[in-house]
């Protein structure tokens, strides 16, 4: 994800054979909703996918929301407001975006209670 590096879940760091850093915990402390926090990894997967077939303006703005996506407890307004730039974006690219605008707006619908 051009260069940048988004973690969820546990990230294991292994170097040379001593001095290892071990195990960083990324457990979900935030979001308690195991349904959601699973949709929200497969979201950046996706998104991840998606990416480097878009436009630089539109590629910039996904750079800003996945942060905001793979944070373990972001505020709500920010989530939603990252969830929407998501779908709008994959919706305005066409059937290449579409599986990635669908998960966005169940995750929307997810945190509406809808």
């Amino acid at each position: 994800m051009n260069g940048n590096n988004y973690y969820y879940g546990d990230n294991v760091s292994m170097h040379g054979g001593s001095g290892n850093t071990g195990i960083v915990k990324n457990g979900a402390t935030g979001d308690a909703d195991p349904a959601l926090r699973l949709a929200l990894a497969e979201l950046i997967r996706e998104v991840g996918e998606l990416r480097d077939r878009l436009p630089q303006p539109s590629a910039q703005l996904i750079d800003e929301s996945l942060p905001v996506l793979a944070a373990e407890a972001a505020p709500p307004a920010e989530r939603h407001r990252a969830l929407l730039a998501v779908a709008a974006i994959a919706a305005a690219v066409g059937a290449v975006g579409q599986p990635v605008a669908e998960a966005a707006n169940r995750i929307l619908q997810m945190v509406s209670g809808q």
